[in-house]
């Protein structure tokens, strides 16, 4: 195997023997071929646009199955042959339907009748095989998939809540095609920013579906302690999951609690009504293994951010939605079985006190004291604004995201999102003039919701984005970070740091493009980015 998709891949360059998530080799080889296998079914698709066909099973599909294989998703083989063969079943019956040839290598692909078949075939169609000998243009082409597989996830979150746009799928399938197509540097350059481009539009939409179905965020204390009584822990992403199970859960004597990026969920109207939806366990994903083991009643995971269940809790989580483990009881949308395991565990013992922490600093919430926010900067008493913001690892050096939201001097306003926060998210910075100097958008798709507010703080000053008091100080880990990079850049915002290191997939000549045309810089330590920063 060879997989550098994360920020965790071994030594820095790829993990080859077993991947650092967790993810096995035959794994590995079956997500290289259903990526094949979809690149192949979007030639078709391609092909059926022009003639003015488009499907939208097929649309969804597309979405779903490069979802599936970013990074902490879906660790079971046995559910990747089966989106493997339904790949190629989309293909026939799209060529059927539209008229058009099955003309190329990809998409003639006919995928073995068995599961170790599969592997084999999985094999010949991995980074190294599939992509371009020439590093760079292999570089950019592991760029745009990786965006493609961000992109995917949130068309996907925004589907499920009602959300799309033929125009995602339209850029989805197109660029999966051009990655199997000669392409120049150039022409790769400029799909990676439309890829960030389209991508807004999709964090758009999800933005839509999320406050649409559930209300916008407003600021909310939630508890970090838990209360007497039954228990049910859930994880991921996904709010239409959440609401489901606060729904199917009212009376029956059991709290829900968040956990890693769930928690900017009690910021929602529509989610906070429930009383009995408590608080929030735990921190961010990478430390899922020790919080879970310790939490007394059942787990549930949505979307990706799954490690390997240890045997203390396996029998005591689920999976749902695309998220796979083997041997793990996955479920769909009725959460009885998670309601019964939860009924016959312990639960919590008593109430506990552990503090609290604010979220639900949406846009709409920021917005609606821009007058203040805005008087503080040309009064002084705001300096500078920092994003520190992106995702968390286990990787060592993150701890520098730590020391610097500590060291950001009194007069300067912190914004952060995504799981990156609980770096620092219970620290109390206090206020200024009221605002709080620790502001927690959202999640990490909420990256639309910060765009806004440099965008409206932007328009106040009568400047551009570049030119406001605002520095961006991010982490990345997988596939969402990447196109929410992508997204910045073809923005135009230049100066981000990145860290707490850099790709392995950009290469030297490649991230020279970046330096010079985005001025992304890699971090070096809190005080000296600081000083940089503020001079």
């Amino acid at each position: 195997m060879f997989c550098n998709q994360c920020e965790q891949t071994a030594r820095g360059t790829g993990c080859t023997k077993v991947g650092v998530c967790g993810k096995q080799p035959e794994v590995a080889a079956l997500q290289d071929l259903l990526i094949y296998a979809l690149q192949g079914l979007s030639q078709v698709a391609v092909q059926a646009r022009a003639k003015g066909v488009s499907d939208a099973a097929v649309n969804r599909f597309i979405s779903e199955g490069v979802f599936s294989t970013l990074t902490n998703v879906d660790f079971d083989p046995a559910r990747f042959q089966v989106l493997i063969n339904e790949a190629a079943g989309y293909r026939t019956l799209l060529a059927s339907k539209a008229g058009v040839a099955v003309n190329t290598e990809a998409a003639a692909f006919t995928p073995a009748t068995t599961l170790e078949g599969l592997v084999a075939q999985g094999e010949q169609h991995g980074v190294t095989e599939a992509l371009e000998v020439h590093p760079d243009l292999r570089s950019l082409k592991q760029i745009l998939i990786y965006g493609i597989k961000g992109l995917a996830a949130y068309s996907d979150h925004a589907a499920i809540l009602g959300q799309e746009d033929e125009k995602v799928y339209e850029f989805m399938q197109r660029a999966l095609a051009a990655t199997l197509e000669p392409k120049s540097l150039e022409e790769l350059v400029a799909l990676c920013m439309e890829c960030g481009q389209v991508n807004l539009k999709a964090m758009e939409l999800l933005d839509a579906g999320n406050t649409g179905t559930f209300g916008h965020p407003v600021p909310t204390p939630v508890p970090l302690g838990p209360k007497a009584g039954k228990a049910i822990l859930v994880s991921g992403h996904d709010l239409k999951d959440l609401g489901m199970l606060l729904e199917q859960t009212q009376g029956k004597g059991i709290n829900v609690y968040t956990h890693g990026e769930m928690l900017p969920c009690h910021g929602y109207p529509g989610l906070k009504k429930y009383p009995h939806f408590h608080g929030h366990y735990g921190t961010a994903w990478q430390n899922q293994q020790k919080e879970f083991a310790e939490f007394p009643g059942a787990i549930l995971m949505t979307t990706n951010c799954i490690q390997r269940p240890a045997d203390s809790y396996k029998d005591n989580i689920f999976t749902t939605g695309l998220v796979g483990w083997p041997g793990v009881t996955h479920v769909g949308k009725d959460f009885t079985p998670v309601i019964e395991k939860a009924l016959s565990m312990p639960g919590f013992a008593k109430d506990e006190d552990r503090g609290t922490v604010l979220t639900g600093f949406g846009r709409n919430a920021v917005l609606g004291v821009a007058d203040k926010v805005i008087a503080a900067v040309k009064d002084g008493a705001i300096r500078h604004f920092f994003l520190v913001a992106g995702c968390d690892g286990a990787k060592p050096g993150r701890n520098y995201y730590t020391e610097f939201v500590e060291k950001v001097p009194a007069d300067c306003v912190v914004l952060t999102l995504a799981c990156g926060k609980f770096r620092f998210f219970d620290k109390k910075l206090g206020d200024i003039g009221g605002i709080p100097r620790l502001l927690d958008v959202g999640q990490c798709n909420d990256a639309y919701s910060a765009i806004q507010i440099a965008l409206a703080l932007a328009g106040a000053f009568e400047c551009g984005v570049n030119d406001l008091p605002l520095s961006m100080v991010l982490s990345w880990y997988e596939q969402k970070a990447v196109v929410i990079l992508l997204t910045l850049l073809s923005l135009g915002i230049k100066g981000i740091r990145l860290g707490p290191s850099l790709p392995a997939f950009i290469t030297p000549a490649v991230l020279n493009v970046l330096v010079e045309n985005f001025d992304i810089k890699p971090l070096s330590t809190p005080d000296d980015d600081l000083k940089a920063i503020l001079g």
